[in-house]
């Protein structure tokens, strides 16, 4: 057993992990190196990361090359150089240009904190989009705005972690869908809204845990179903003469049928304790075609990995956040696509055995580098010959051991974020009070609640799909869709039919009626 150095809770670290560490120890040329064990436990691994991660707060600003207006991650007073996509993309700037030789008189992190206000910063991260200045961690967007971590959407709006979709508006993880509408854990689903774990379902509202159903209404664990209000079957016409009579062009109607609809689902419905779709020994929630993943959530296609947070393809990884892209045999990252044998990075792509990275891309055998584009062996972004860098590397994390710094993600210090600025403030809540009592940074920004716009391509949506104008932010709504969603730790609990023990994300003291997988098939599938 061990304590948390930070929080002080007791965590154990199992042997398939020890296992691990002992497989990702990086080599130098002869020079094996001991990738040493966590000396936090997860949830605090976890919070670190997600301090390095701004999703959603917005700044207009000048970019620091080109002088032009852009949308930005940083605020026009920031202390770091700023740059447009466009501009840092470009080949008009050398990141090399800012290399510098490894002082060891002094700590690692303060040397890569110095590189980190020298190396201009991305800023903002959208790929290859198409009208979608609004929009951050993006690729293949068109038409889109404010879409947070989207993939290859179009004309979506307000959403998070939504994929290869079009017409979505205030989703977050929905898939491969069309003209949906407030709606969660979602895959294939065409006029959904308000719907929460619908899979391959279409013009189905206020619906949980349904699939392969069409036209439903107010109704949960259905399979193949049609025409149903409450679970009861209707005709066509009867169902079509409900719909009608609900007059869901009314906010203040849909207000009253949502708050009914949630206080019928809690009584009637069936809560599976985990959903694991396709699953093979894995522990956690939100998982789909996983095997041998402990403690992970929002994960998909992924293998032999612990402490996985909205991942994809992931391969024999721990502490992983926002990873995409088959990670494979890597550690402590934040915000990446397709790292191999690589740890405590972020913000980094396509890369190969890179350590302590920040923007770096197509490259190999990186250590303490920022905004390396086809980069190899490189120290603090200054060159190396292959034999220098195998015998320098070493004993630099020599030295980070005296200075307890070698297996540590970042410092939370130097985040160029405040904490209210990043995704630790919605999965770590705290107040300014607290923030500050740590002696981290806060900054105060208006009220999400304050006046908002909605624009032109939204509100044709709206009367596209006969919703009313939302009558808070897009801030709240977002905050509004989190509340729903379940948190990502797990308690005991006993299942409601038999009584088996249960590793849930639903504590103990909520209300909701929680089946073992074995009970919750049993009733959903035997009819």
């Amino acid at each position: 057993m061990h304590t948390c150095k930070q929080c002080e809770v007791k965590y154990e670290i199992s042997e398939k992990e020890i296992d691990f560490f002992n497989r990702i120890g990086p080599k130098f040329g002869s020079t094996s190196i001991e990738m040493p064990l966590p000396t936090l436990c997860p949830d605090c691994r976890n919070h670190r990361r997600q301090l390095f991660r701004n999703d959603r707060v917005f700044y207009k600003r000048n970019c620091d090359m080109s002088g032009e207006s852009f949308i930005s991650l940083y605020p026009e007073n920031s202390d770091y150089k700023v740059y447009r996509p466009s501009e840092w993309y470009s080949d008009k700037w050398n990141p090399m240009d800012n290399g510098r030789e490894f002082d060891f008189s002094r700590p690692f992190f303060e040397q890569f904190s110095e590189l980190m206000h020298d190396v201009p910063r991305l800023g903002i991260d959208i790929v290859n989009c198409e009208n979608s200045e609004y929009c951050n961690y993006c690729g293949d967007d068109k038409n889109c705005y404010l879409d947070i971590a989207g993939e290859a959407n179009e004309d979506c709006y307000y959403n998070l972690f939504v994929k290869q979709s079009r017409d979505v508006c205030d989703c977050t993880f929905v898939y491969s869908s069309e003209l949906c509408y407030e709606s969660i854990n979602s895959y294939d689903c065409y006029g959904c809204q308000h719907c929460i774990y619908c899979d391959n379902c279409t013009d189905c509202l206020y619906c949980f845990d349904l699939i392969g159903c069409k036209n439903c209404i107010f109704s949960h664990g259905l399979r193949n179903k049609e025409y149903c209000v409450f679970n009861k079957q209707y005709t066509k016409a009867d169902y079509e003469k409900y719909i009608e009579s609900l007059h869901l062009e009314s906010f203040d109607q849909r207000e009253k049928l949502y708050e009914g609809w949630v206080k019928f689902k809690l009584e009637h419905a069936v809560f599976r304790a985990n959903y694991l779709l396709s699953c093979e020994n894995c522990t956690g929630n939100n998982l789909k075609n996983c095997k041998n993943c402990d403690f992970s959530f929002n994960a998909t296609n992924s293998e032999d990995c612990r402490y996985l947070y909205d991942v994809l393809d992931a391969k024999d990884c721990q502490d992983l956040n926002y990873s995409l892209y088959k990670p494979e045999l890597s550690y402590e990252l934040i915000s990446t696509l397709s790292m191999v044998n690589s740890a405590f990075s972020m913000a980094s792509h396509y890369n190969n055995e890179v350590y302590y990275c920040d923007l770096t891309n197509n490259s190999s055998h990186l250590f303490g580098c920022i905004g390396l584009k086809h980069g190899e062996y490189c120290i603090l972004n200054k060159q190396y010959t292959k034999e220098e860098y195998e015998e320098v590397v070493p004993k630099i994390i020599e030295h980070m051991k005296q200075t307890g710094e070698w297996g540590e993600f970042f410092p939370i210090s130097i985040s160029p974020f405040a904490y209210n600025e990043t995704v630790a403030q919605e999965y770590f809540p705290l107040t300014k009070e607290e923030v500050v009592a740590k002696g981290w940074r806060w900054v105060d920004r208006e009220a999400s609640d304050k006046g908002f716009r909605i624009i032109p391509q939204e509100e044709k949506l709206y009367r596209r799909l006969n919703i009313p104008d939302p009558q808070r932010s897009p801030d709240q709504r977002h905050l509004d869709r989190i509340k729903l969603r379940t948190p990502r730790k797990l308690w005991e609990r006993e299942c409601c039919k038999c009584g088996a023990g249960v590793k849930t994300p639903y504590s103990p003291e909520r209300l909701e009626k929680i089946y073992c997988e074995k009970c919750y098939k049993e009733l959903i599938y035997v009819v």
